[in-house]
């Protein structure tokens, strides 16, 4: 437990808060955060929203199925992290989900993953997530900021790539694993994320573990007022390699229901992501996030398939 470290951002400029945080996402690259602002009953109203959808019928969440942009309903058993290197993954994730993303009331086309959200028929649940997303957003870029100070650039100027950013809201449900389930049976198999920042609001039930730098595995549990953090894949390359993208995985063998809350707090799929000035000798070659989402979505999720078969 103690490789997981805390940041209040409560108090302190955002000079000090890089420094503390370049301590903790070089290392581990998971932390708790504290003094983010975001009020515990807004958190929870999430949690609620989240359980009065997963209790509806299948058939009724089944209507607003996951589409081609990447928003709606994923079923139990319908995605699987192939494109991970830290198992042998040949098992779908058991958990379901509801996914929104940024709202556009109209689809630009030559936008990847642009459009319109899918809502259920849920009285205060459309409310309660875009106001949750509002003010995630206002936190995603004040730490934006933090962390590419913390990485080291020698300006800031990529923090525009956030002012139409690209965000997650995933309302997972991790029913309990089965007596005798296998070892290769995950709620969420061994990965990395692939964005910039995730802000994981989870409940008292564990199952989330970290790979600490020397390859053990510890657990995370629920700390109340805070948030899980931990760097993407995309951070990563940002800052040349010094904050840690941080294997993890989730494993519900609690006999309880699991629910958690992750927002991706990500660049606009246009942005090319290359190390940034000041973080040294460039050792990643540039890519267009967009270009990467597909890839990532097209091998992991069967809706994505079905798209380009």
């Amino acid at each position: 437990m103690q490789t997981i470290s805390e940041l209040d951002i409560s108090g302190g400029d955002d000079a000090k808060l890089a420094r503390q945080f370049r301590a903790i996402y070089g290392g581990t690259g998971f932390g708790y955060l504290r003094g983010h602002g975001i009020p515990a009953e807004q958190i929870a109203a999430v949690f609620d929203a989240s359980r009065r959808f997963h209790a509806l019928p299948l058939a009724e969440k089944m209507q607003i199925a996951l589409d081609r942009n990447h928003r709606g309903y994923i079923p139990i058993g319908t995605s699987t992290d192939v494109t991970t290197t830290l198992a042998e993954v040949t098992k779908p994730n058991q958990s379901e989900s509801f996914m929104m993303m940024r709202e556009d009331a109209v689809a630009d086309p030559d936008t990847y993953l642009s459009g319109p959200n899918l809502w259920p028929e849920l009285a205060g649940f459309r409310a309660t997530l875009e106001a949750y997303h509002d003010a995630m957003c206002e936190l995603g870029r004040r730490m934006m900021r933090i962390a590419l100070m913390a990485a080291g650039a020698s300006d800031l100027s990529f923090l525009a790539q956030f002012d139409t950013p690209t965000t997650w809201l995933r309302l997972l449900h991790y029913p309990p694993a089965p007596d005798r389930a296998p070892e290769d049976l995950y709620g969420s198999a061994p990965h990395t994320d692939f964005g910039a920042l995730t802000f994981l609001a989870q409940n008292a039930v564990g199952g989330l573990q970290v790979m600490t730098p020397d390859g053990a595995w510890v657990d995370v549990p629920h700390r109340p007022g805070t948030f899980v953090v931990n760097v993407g894949d995309m951070l990563h390359r940002l800052s040349n390699g010094a904050l840690r993208s941080t294997p993890h995985r989730v494993i519900n063998r609690s006999g309880r229901e699991r629910y958690s809350c992750p927002f991706f707090f990500d660049p606009h799929v246009s942005a090319v992501i290359a190390p940034l000035p000041g973080t040294g000798t460039p050792g990643y070659e540039p890519l267009v996030f967009g270009g990467f989402l597909r890839q990532e979505l097209e091998a992991g999720y069967d809706a994505h398939k079905a798209e380009t078969a």
